[in-house]
């Protein structure tokens, strides 16, 4: 499932591609994959920007289209609407003929139509952007404060930090040297600490790695390009001890970590 670096990557390469065309038609392929998107028609795109793993196309009048990628989607552009792959789901066409798909083998992805000042209200449980300055130990040390469930679970559900998935997550718990079973609530300020700046530095080598090499699910396993130290790594020996790397199920998602090194 794309991750935030790799959304970010799609938004990066989708911008310069689609603002200031103008919407004249849509589909889709089955009601579930997009909702209310009709009314995108007829409206210029002024630009693409991301919240957590959500892509948001802006329009005219602050309305937007708010996609999520899912496990398998990507959100590209064809150079002709006639001529759209088979595994597009919904598709936007373009004064010039070009479109905006949202290419999807597995049918997940959805596309939604939101008019202005809905942003806040479909947002309002998402935590801060992990770049940004509201993401501080002290935010980090405050939302986890109390909490029983184990800090893997905590980091994935979005509240903390948004955009973090289950390939960082592991890696970033890893890289702080902390067990994924551990209570959020019982981790010390200290390693608190670590634990944020682990997350911020993870994912902006990962960014770095997306934008030189994602192009779309399945272009590259996800990761592949970053130097992994224990997702997927289930068997192997650990980099930092020689340990093997243990794979357990938390949330129905696979976590891999390694007991020696994270206590």
């Amino acid at each position: 499932m794309p991750e935030l670096p790799e959304v970010e990557a799609v938004v990066r390469r989708l911008r310069p591609l689609v603002e200031g065309a103008r919407i004249v038609s849509c589909g889709q392929w089955r009601a579930t994959t997009a909702k209310g998107t009709d009314c995108a028609v007829g409206r210029r795109i002024e630009g693409v920007d991301r919240r957590g793993k959500h892509i948001l196309v802006r329009l005219e009048s602050g309305a937007f289209l708010r996609v999520h990628l899912k496990m398998t989607g990507n959100l590209t552009v064809v150079g002709d609407a006639r001529m759209r792959p088979p595994t597009v789901r919904a598709w936007f066409e373009f004064d010039d003929g070009r479109a905006m798909a949202l290419d999807d083998p597995r049918a997940l992805g959805r596309v939604t139509f939101h008019e202005r000042g809905e942003e806040n209200e479909l947002f309002r449980d998402l935590g801060p952007e992990p770049f940004s300055g509201e993401f501080t130990v002290d935010h980090l040390k405050n939302k986890a404060r109390g909490v029983r469930k184990p800090v893997k679970t905590f980091l994935m559900d979005q509240r903390a930090v948004t955009g973090l998935g289950n390939i960082y997550a592991a890696e970033a718990l890893f890289e702080a040297g902390i067990d994924p079973r551990r209570a959020a609530g019982r981790i010390s300020t200290a390693r608190i600490g670590r634990l944020h700046a682990a997350i911020v530095g993870v994912l902006r080598v990962a960014l770095d790695s997306a934008l030189r090499a994602y192009i779309e699910p399945g272009g590259f396993t996800e990761g592949e390009n970053f130097p992994v130290a224990v997702y997927g790594r289930q068997g192997e020996p650990c980099p930092a001890c020689g340990k093997q790397v243990k794979r357990i199920i938390q949330g129905g998602r696979s976590t891999y970590f390694c007991s020696n090194c994270q206590r």
